[in-house]
C-alpha cells in the first residue's frame, strides 16, 4: 500500500514541477543541466519507490509425525582394526551394535 501511494504521489507532482515560471533559453547558462539533473533526479525517486523491498510469506506448515521409538540394540558407526592391503593403509569403517 505505501508503495501504491508513494507512485501515485510522484506521478501526481512530478508534472507539476515541469510547469516552468519562465521560459527556459539554452543561452541562459544552466537551463539544460537542470533539466538532465530534473529528470535524473525524478527518475531516482521513481525507481527507489516501484523496487521497493520484496517480503515473502512463511513457508507452508508441515507435517513430521511422530519420532519413531527406539528399541533394540543401539549401533553405530567406528574405524575398524587398519590394516596393509598392498598400496597403502586401510581404515575400514565397522558397524557395532550393542
Amino acid at each position: 500500500m505505501r508503495k501504491i501511494c508513494s507512485i501515485l504521489f510522484l506521478s501526481a507532482v512530478l508534472p507539476l514541477g515541469s510547469v516552468a515560471i519562465s521560459p527556459a533559453h539554452a543561452g541562459d547558462g544552466g537551463g539544460v543541466a537542470a533539466g538532465i539533473v530534473g529528470g535524473l533526479a525524478a527518475g531516482t525517486l521513481l525507481g527507489i519507490a516501484a523496487s521497493g523491498p520484496h517480503y515473502y510469506g512463511p513457508p507452508p506448515p508441515a507435517y513430521y509425525g511422530p519420532p519413531e521409538p527406539v528399541y533394540g540394540p543401539s549401533c553405530y558407526w567406528t574405524h575398524g582394526q587398519p590394516y596393509w592391503d598392498g598400496y597403502g593403509w586401510v581404515y575400514p569403517r565397522v558397524h557395532v551394535c550393542e
